[in-house]
């Protein structure tokens, strides 16, 4: 059966893994990537049935890796299902996420990565990975079978949600990572430090009488796994870093080639604690903000102006190698009450992008850095070279977004069934237009 072409016209195309960011024409054959090349090049071929796309004024990319969501099944089908998570993956701009195992029950069994993996194929929008967990049931006591699970097709191994708190588990999971090729990536908090904590520890905890969670609460975790990481020679992944030490701590153990990998979120990276205090400012004219916000509460906190900078700087910099959403999403009932009790979390994949784009609009953060950190370092942390990249012969994932849409959430037209967002009624610019999956169209603007 003959393939359909595609053509992709008039972008400025970004693409890490070739060193590229220039305007280039796209040329897909079915599903893969047939060629790159010069603007015009392929109007000499003769394409009389190919679809032609034109991306004047856009930026065309690999589609995005997320190494960090929530699908929320199976357990926990009110909040997400795989259906409309990879519904809001593709919305903004995902083709490939990676799915978290704090599911009910827990995936830490052959069968549950199994299931997993039926279900994508089955009502999957984009690509789906399992992450399994790193001890049975995520209680942080016996290991999984972690040889098995990586046969099974897990990318990596992590009880998020919940640290793991025993550092004899966690020296012999790093330890074992190394034989199944897959990163162990932890929930940086230690819980003793802080326990009953809902947001940052600072002023703006003192003022709204909240409970805080000061930085100390991850940086003694992230410093006691770098120490393990160091000593067994595995492959350690933290996941969604929120403090200032937290950077250097990753720099310093970069340095001294240890093998460790950093995610940050867009929202970690953007707002601050203030936002819980109902101070937001700096997103857009619009911008409508109340204290006590149960849509600002997530793990770990919004933190301090510093810290954020500091995130910004390390991403930038290469310390932190990949933006990941942590995206949460929870029913209406999980927000809807005091602070003190509401959910965790915070709905990331539809506006992960316009967050980041915010930092390029404000001359904080190079495109090339977002794109990379969304594409090849992903893609990297796992070690697929088959995604986050648009070289030859590639399957054709594809993410094209405009830099410049002037936009306003409303969290009601979410594909995501979570709605909990703090940027509700903000205006913010840049927005995925077009995502391409293996040559097909799932979302378009």
């Amino acid at each position: 059966m003959s393939k359909r072409r595609l053509l992709i016209q008039g972008g400025r195309l970004i693409d890490p893994t070739q060193n590229l960011d220039e305007q280039k024409d796209l040329l897909v054959n079915g599903t893969t990537i047939e060629a790159v090349g010069d603007p015009g090049i392929f109007d000499a071929i003769d394409l009389p049935d190919a679809q032609r796309i034109d991306a004047t004024g856009t930026v065309v990319t690999p589609g995005f890796v997320d190494l960090h969501c929530h699908l929320r099944e199976p357990g926990f089908e009110d909040k997400e299902t795989i259906e409309t998570g990879t519904l809001a993956a593709a919305a903004g701009g995902f083709t490939t996420v990676c799915a978290m195992p704090n599911t009910e029950p827990a995936v830490d069994t052959v069968a549950g990565v199994q299931f997993l993996l039926q279900k994508a194929r089955q009502e999957g929008k984009v690509r789906v990975l399992p992450i399994a967990a790193v001890t049975r049931g995520r209680k942080g006591v016996e290991l999984t079978d972690m040889s098995e699970l990586a046969d099974a097709g897990v990318v990596g191994f992590s009880d998020d949600g919940d640290p793991v708190s025993d550092g004899y588990v966690m020296r012999y999971a790093l330890a074992y990572s190394s034989l199944v090729g897959c990163p162990i990536i932890n929930h940086s908090e230690d819980r003793t430090i802080a326990p009953g904590g809902v947001m940052n520890y600072g002023f703006a905890s003192e003022r709204l009488g909240l409970a805080g969670i000061p930085a100390a609460a991850e940086e003694a975790m992230v410093s006691r796994d770098i120490a393990l990481a160091e000593l067994t020679g595995g492959a350690l992944h933290l996941a969604h870093l929120s403090t200032e030490r937290s950077v250097d701590l990753v720099k310093n153990a970069k340095e001294r080639g240890i093998r460790v990998t950093a995610e940050a979120t867009p929202h970690h990276l953007v707002l601050t604690d203030r936002w819980v205090t109902g101070s937001a400012a700096g997103l857009g004219a619009s911008l409508v903000s109340s204290g006590y916000d149960t849509n600002t509460k997530v793990s770990p906190p919004l933190r301090s102006d510093t810290d954020v900078r500091a995130l910004q700087r390390g991403l930038e910099e290469g310390i932190v190698d990949v933006v990941a959403t942590d995206h949460a999403p929870h029913t209406a009932m999980d927000k809807l009450c005091s602070y003190d009790e509401a959910a965790f979390g915070i709905s990331g994949l539809e506006t992960a992008l316009c967050l980041l784009l915010h930092l390029f609009d404000q001359g904080v953060l190079s495109l090339e850095t977002i794109v990379r950190s969304l594409t090849e370092a992903p893609a990297r942390v796992i070690g697929r070279s088959d995604i986050g990249s648009l070289r030859k012969g590639r399957q054709a994932d594809i993410t094209i977004f405009d830099p410049k849409m002037v936009w306003k959430v409303d969290s009601r037209t979410f594909l995501s069934k979570g709605k909990n967002t703090p940027l509700n009624g903000v205006d913010v610019k840049g927005r995925v237009v077009k995502t391409i999956f293996a040559g097909s169209t799932v979302f378009s603007l």
